[in-house]
């Protein structure tokens, strides 16, 4: 029987989802000038770890067949959410964005 996913994922989306926002929260704080494609990589990737944690969450109190459906998007959700915070990170990194 395949393990339940759904605390893993929520957990760990959460924490992520607290990290964007906390660069988002920075990047708008400094005033940095030209970051328009970092506020909105880091805004895509709150709205995919925040729906990531919705689902998860949902997935723990659904019934079975509903669960493993919900458990299955959220596990996408996330792994999107991770690819799209690792482009942002790699911009800021090699300096794509002036």
């Amino acid at each position: 029987m395949e393990e339940n996913k759904s605390p893993h994922i929520l957990n760990t989306s959460a924490t992520l989802l607290g990290l964007c926002f906390i660069v988002l929260t920075s990047i708008k704080v400094s005033k940095m000038q030209d970051s328009t494609l970092i506020d909105e990589t880091t805004a895509l990737a709150i709205i995919l770890f925040m729906t990531s944690s919705i689902l998860s969450f949902l997935s723990m109190r659904k019934k079975r067949d509903l669960n493993d459906r919900l458990e299955k998007f959220a596990d996408f959700m996330f792994l999107f959410g991770l690819l799209v915070l690792f482009l942002t990170t790699m911009m800021v990194t090699f300096n794509i964005v002036k």
